[in-house]
């Protein structure tokens, strides 16, 4: 069906910043995605999303000593060092993702669907912020929704699909280089990561997309704006860790019935630069939305769906 789906292709810009945040390569890339339509609203508007096409490759996963130690350096994290440890590689096959995070719009069509397992309550934020209070076990039924509505079977990203993806064919710490800025990515500036200038705090989302520069891959903000849900158990260090990019679960039970604790990527809109790495892991309870238990107005709890290549042939 992959041959079938119809694909097109886009242009996109990606920046390259050296350690002093100072963009020192600006170009103009392609990528191909296809549209899921999910409906038009009132006024005859589509409403869909874009998933791109990321080729399968292999790549090595995690930190080495010297960024780990790094970035502990730079925030009292400790738990990190063995987090992102050992590096390793894995090898992934190709799927698509979202191109950008989920968006409120987005939520509020699916929303609308049929329930599958539990109720989503819409939202009336800007339509094209981002999801930003989604528990796991919401976004969970969000791709059931959308997979039983379109045929086609969408979910989670796997950890490592995730952080293959960010990276998209890079091994600095971002894909926009040694480090970032809050011009390119939207998070907190209190804390910088290498040589770059404190930035601007927006103290909430910003529009999917808003920021420009794309990876290399075409995907954008996955460095901030919100934090994203993965599909994957959480798991102390990669010891024992699948190679070939699947999710990894301690049990077989469906997932609406899991329980514990899940994988959170990308960190959000109120992450230190650190913690937004391209290797860098949290964990949090799969049923947090990131209000119960945050002293924050906002919550930055989001995600971005994925579609497995071999599940549409």
């Amino acid at each position: 069906m992959v041959n079938k789906i119809r694909q097109h292709s886009f242009s996109f810009e990606v920046v390259t910043v050296n350690r002093r945040g100072e963009i020192i390569f600006r170009g103009t890339k392609q990528a191909n995605c296809f549209t899921e339509n999910i409906c038009s609203d009132s006024g005859g508007k589509s409403i869909s999303l874009d998933m791109v096409y990321i080729p399968g490759g292999t790549f090595i996963m995690g930190s080495t000593d010297e960024e780990v130690e790094y970035a502990i350096r730079q925030v009292n994290f400790d738990f990190i060092y063995n987090a992102e440890k050992p590096h390793h590689q894995v090898t992934v096959s190709s799927f698509f993702i979202g191109k950008y995070p989920v968006t409120q719009q987005q939520w509020r069509t699916v929303a609308a669907l049929p329930k599958v397992n539990r109720d989503l309550e819409p939202t009336n934020l800007g339509d094209n912020l981002p999801v930003e209070d989604a528990s796991w076990y919401d976004a969970i039924e969000f791709c059931d929704r959308l997979s039983q509505h379109t045929g086609k079977p969408y979910r989670l990203c796997s950890e490592a699909e995730w952080e293959y993806a960010c990276r998209a064919g890079t091994t600095t710490p971002f894909h926009f280089g040694e480090t970032i800025t809050t011009d390119l990515a939207n998070t907190r500036s209190d804390d910088t990561f290498a040589d770059e200038p404190c930035g601007k705090d927006r103290g909430e989302t910003t529009p999917v997309g808003s920021l420009g520069g794309a990876n290399n891959f075409g995907l954008y903000d996955m460095h901030g704006n919100v934090m994203e849900w993965c599909l994957d158990d959480w798991h102390d260090n990669y010891q024992g860790a699948p190679t070939d990019g699947s999710p990894w679960f301690d049990s077989n039970e469906p997932l609406a019935q899991k329980l514990g604790v899940a994988v959170m990527r990308s960190g959000g809109w109120n992450s230190v630069y650190p913690t937004c790495r391209c290797a860098s892991r949290m964990y949090w309870d799969r049923k947090d939305d990131g209000l119960r238990n945050n002293d924050l107005p906002r919550s930055c709890f989001g995600f971005r769906i994925a579609c497995g290549v071999d599940k549409l042939s």
